[in-house]
């Protein structure tokens, strides 16, 4: 019988109080996680899976986290605050809204996904069953697409829809990408997919 995941009451060490090597073993119970997350999702990734592929015993486990949620909560705010950061970064982009620079925007979003991408297609997917969980996910999320959703209105020469709404299509449609390209089997061109999707967000700020 596998072990429970059952939350430890013991509190672990604080990230900011670990020493180098302890914070280096955290970090690749973090890392370690984030993948298992991508291929497993939450759900089908247990401790156990976790500890097997850091190569650490349970008891090494708890020494930094009460359970898997935990991870999973400390993947997501550093994947909001990641976001937010990579959606600023579209104000770089010229009032011609050329599509070079919009691609580089992309693959600066691939890049980001790279990171939190895991965690991204986990909550969407598989995350804890907790009212309060599922809601804070889906706030984060609504406020990264209403951030980009009203940098690209202000781009428009006649926005419609709100801006949630328009963050909301745009980002489904890049995490998508991302996931095809990225955790899946399927060999499909990065460069080709970056250059329709500039296409598409062009064609949302200059119609016609």
């Amino acid at each position: 019988m596998q072990p429970s995941d059952t939350p430890r009451q013991r509190v672990p060490a604080a990230a900011a109080d670990l020493g180098p090597r302890a914070a280096r073993t955290r970090q690749v119970i973090v890392d370690t996680a984030r993948g298992l997350f991508l291929r497993h999702g939450y759900a089908g990734t247990s401790v156990a899976d976790i500890t097997e592929a850091c190569g650490i015993s349970r008891a090494g486990f708890y020494t930094y986290f009460r359970d898997k949620r935990e991870i999973f909560a400390e993947l997501g705010r550093a994947g909001y605050q990641s976001s937010l950061a990579v959606v600023a970064r579209l104000t770089a982009v010229p009032d011609d809204w050329p599509a070079a620079a919009v691609e580089e925007w992309i693959r600066l979003y691939f890049t980001h996904l790279d990171q939190h991408g895991a965690f991204a297609l986990a909550a969407m997917l598989s995350a804890p069953t907790d009212a309060a969980f599922r809601n804070d996910s889906h706030r984060t999320q609504i406020r990264v697409a209403r951030k980009l959703g009203e940098l690209l209105h202000a781009r428009q020469r006649d926005p419609a829809g709100s801006p949630e709404a328009v963050g909301l299509v745009v980002l489904a449609m890049l995490d998508r990408c991302w996931y095809k390209i990225r955790a899946t089997e399927i060999r499909m061109d990065e460069a080709d997919i970056i250059a329709e999707a500039a296409a598409l967000l062009v064609a949302t700020i200059h119609p016609g």
